[in-house]
């Protein structure tokens, strides 16, 4: 199969799963012990006021006529309209998703740079002093929660060292924000050459993606070690080494095989980290898109929960398609293994 009908068919997956979380979400979301209507309305409100409450909502119509509308909408681009603050759900994820965004992609460039070279270093002599001092990391780095990791170093390296900012958002009371022109600050500041603001913005997201990054650098140095061991002793490499092949030609082998399970479960982290990242986004006050989602499942504001869920999987979808992609790339036989 030739890459691009794989890509094909990986994409024609992603509808039906994006149509049974969005839809499973809808209705789960109607069938919970909660009550909007009365939080709109009020705990004192006449039959008529909640009557118009239900018709304002839309939940005076039948459950799969909601889901319909809400699928015909969404199918055009329409994330609906928060019921909290009336503002379209599509303008307010479009303002905090790229917060979340560029929180984890700096933390999985940080965490790469970092986990594999040093996986590639304790695979050399399995074993060896490296190796175990290694895996005690990835077993320290993972041993805790996230939000303990984030208020450890909070305490430590804000409050003790004052190496960092205070944690309460991405950019100083003093800085003025640059004009939303892609609501990617970094970039938007660049546009504006505001190298201020960029700096300033670049320095509070250090502590949030340092934290991130010592957490996904447990699992992935773990996953680097075990790739490269495997590799290293595996019959093609072992075959390539006594046919004379030059060792520089070996090594490119041996890295572009061990990086098919490195990127599996890269994509699988990216992932989580996208709704798994709320705790990191709360303690430092970045008014991401988890947090959105959180915010949002606390004021039972279900449309904006739903929004927050469709983006999060979709984006999820994609990427999982984009790392299949660079897998089959890496190794073609998986192309074969899923026709």
């Amino acid at each position: 199969m030739n890459l691009g009908t794989f890509v094909l068919k990986r994409l024609a997956f992603v509808i039906p799963q994006l149509f049974v979380v969005v839809a499973g979400t809808f209705l789960l979301l109607r069938v919970l012990p909660v009550d909007p209507v009365a939080k709109i309305a009020g705990n004192f409100a006449t039959k008529d006021t909640i009557a118009n409450a239900k018709h304002t909502l839309g939940l005076d119509k039948p459950l799969l006529t909601q889901l319909w509308s809400y699928l015909g909408g969404l199918a055009h681009g329409d994330l609906g309209r928060s019921w909290n603050s009336t503002n379209p759900i599509a303008a307010d994820i479009g303002q905090r998703f790229p917060i979340t965004l560029q929180l984890i992609v700096m933390a999985f460039v940080l965490a790469l740079a970092v986990a594999i070279p040093v996986g590639r270093a304790a695979a050399a002599r399995p074993g060896g002093r490296a190796d175990r001092v290694t895996s005690v990391y990835s077993l320290f780095a993972g041993s805790q929660p996230d939000f303990w990791w984030a208020l450890m170093f909070i305490f430590i390296l804000y409050f003790h060292a004052h190496l960092f900012p205070a944690p309460l958002g991405i950019l100083s009371l003093a800085i003025a924000p640059p004009a939303p022109h892609t609501h990617f600050i970094l970039i938007d500041a660049l546009i504006d050459g505001d190298f201020g603001a960029f700096k300033d913005a670049l320095w509070h997201f250090a502590l949030p993606v340092l934290t991130l990054a010592f957490i996904l650098t447990g699992p992935i140095i773990k996953m680097t070690r075990q790739s490269v061991v495997d590799v290293v002793h595996s019959d093609y490499i072992l075959y390539a080494q006594a046919c004379g092949i030059p060792t520089r030609t070996v090594r490119r082998y041996m890295l572009r095989n061990a990086l098919a399970p490195i990127v599996t479960l890269t994509g699988i982290l990216f992932g989580y980290m996208l709704g798994g990242a709320v705790l990191i986004e709360t303690i430092f006050s970045l008014d991401g898109l988890g947090y959105y989602a959180l915010q949002s499942t606390l004021s039972t504001d279900f449309p904006a929960v739903e929004g927050a869920v469709v983006v999060m999987t979709a984006f999820s979808l994609f990427v999982y398609v984009a790392m299949d992609v660079l897998h089959a790339v890496l190794d073609p036989r998986v192309r074969y293994a899923r026709s």
